[in-house]
């Protein structure tokens, strides 16, 4: 399988929003959608952002957190590198292995360039994952 890798470069701390544009973006077009994060904090957070986001979007979502079955949900968000909805699209909130990367036709990355510890991070990313094959791009 041919991994696309799109870099998103955020100019500020606006993850979370873009997170839900990609995951509803996607979610139209008829894909299904893994959106990874950092903790159970960050989780529940999103989750409860997906619901109230955008007044008159809906987009039915789970947050994997191990005591729900996620098999039909067309957007599911994880702290584990599984799929446990069958998703097309990897939307990286928190960094993935390039292995697990490798399972996904397209992988969304995000560039965040508005600190110089994330943006050296970030740049980093862009160069392991072009060296794993997955000839990324930026998207600014």
């Amino acid at each position: 399988m041919n991994t696309r890798v799109e870099f998103i470069e955020l100019k500020r701390a606006e993850k979370a929003r873009h997170l839900c544009e990609l995951a509803e973006q996607f979610y139209t077009q008829g894909m299904r959608v893994l959106v990874t994060v950092d903790d159970d904090n960050q989780g529940v957070t999103l989750d409860r952002f997906m619901w109230t986001w955008k007044r008159a979007a809906f987009l039915p979502h789970s947050y994997d957190n191990g005591a729900v079955d996620c098999l039909e949900e067309p957007v599911v968000i994880t702290t584990k590198e599984h799929n446990p909805n069958g998703a097309t699209v990897l939307v990286m909130g928190d960094p993935c292995s390039v292995e697990f990367m490798a399972q996904f036709p397209q992988v969304i990355a995000f560039a965040e360039t508005y600190e110089p510890e994330l943006r050296e991070a970030s740049r980093e990313r862009f160069i392991e994952y072009r060296e794993a094959g997955f000839g990324p791009v930026l998207r600014k």
